[in-house]
């Protein structure tokens, strides 16, 4: 069966860890969530839960930082589903600043997997996000550039068993697949913590799905964008790409992660070849 609905949820809210500490991983920039971003990602699970069964989600897909997984956890215990990890679904850094190295990348979902045991290894990641950063531009052609090659993935490894799924992100790799799965890239969008977005595919038109099931951008009618109802405060520290500091038109650079500038990156981009979009 083809897949018909998708949920997609940003992370919690964060929290620091104590000082002279590292995250719970050792990796950069990968903090675990606040004590009520843990509540919020138990309200998410209960939310799920309460569902009919043939609503909820039958897989979860999250992105490797630990504040995601840690998201995730709570759902995949609930509706007792493993958790693949997902590196397209990665935070978004804008671009390095020349010399300063490398943006930081998680760990594989084998690594990953001695703090979450829910996570299924089995999967292999679809995408690679640059650890060189990404303009606004380059985050929204990751998003269009994954959910192409995840859809029919997807569908062959699973062989058609999963109608409806989650994915679970960070604020601007959010708005930029709902965006995508819209086909809108202009589609205001601010994403607070653990607030959650549901699509579902275009209605059929004279008795035929459009593009024969096979297009995904531009494909999905949104239910609803960023809702924080299931959260007992709603959604907080909403994030909008208008928040991003702008310089003549471009992202302002960050720096990478220091100890890094002698380093080669990783895999980039599409890991297979099959692209629907």
């Amino acid at each position: 069966m083809p897949l018909e609905k998708i949920y997609i949820a940003r992370h919690g809210l964060t929290g620091s860890p104590p000082p002279g500490k590292k995250s719970p991983t050792g990796l950069p920039r990968d903090p675990p969530l606040a004590a009520y971003g843990e509540t919020q990602a138990k309200e998410l699970a209960d939310y799920f839960l309460n569902l009919p069964e043939d609503e909820r989600p039958t897989a979860i897909f999250s992105s490797p930082y630990y504040r995601c997984l840690q998201t995730s956890q709570p759902t995949a215990k609930a509706l007792n589903l493993p958790i693949y990890v997902e590196h397209g679904l990665s935070e978004w850094y804008s671009p390095v600043a020349p010399g300063t190295g490398l943006h930081p990348r998680p760990a594989s979902a084998t690594s990953l997997k001695s703090y979450f045991p829910e996570i299924d290894p089995q999967w292999s990641s679809l995408w690679y996000p640059s650890q060189k950063g990404e303009d606004v531009s380059e985050v929204h052609d990751r998003s269009d550039g994954f959910l192409g090659v995840f859809a029919p993935e997807l569908d062959r490894f699973f062989e058609g068993k999963h109608q409806r799924i989650l994915l679970v992100s960070h604020a601007a790799t959010v708005i930029t697949l709902v965006r995508s799965l819209v086909g809108v890239r202009e589609l205001p969008l601010r994403v607070g913590c653990c607030s959650l977005s549901e699509l579902i595919t275009k209605p059929q038109e004279n008795g035929l799905v459009p593009n024969n099931g096979k297009k995904v951008i531009g494909a999905w009618k949104p239910i609803k964008l960023a809702d924080g109802s299931h959260l007992e405060k709603g959604a907080s520290r909403e994030w909008g790409f208008e928040h991003i500091e702008i310089d003549a038109g471009k992202v302002v650079n960050d720096p990478g992660v220091p100890g890094t500038e002698n380093l080669s990156e990783g895999p980039t981009g599409a890991q297979v070849v099959h692209s629907l979009l």
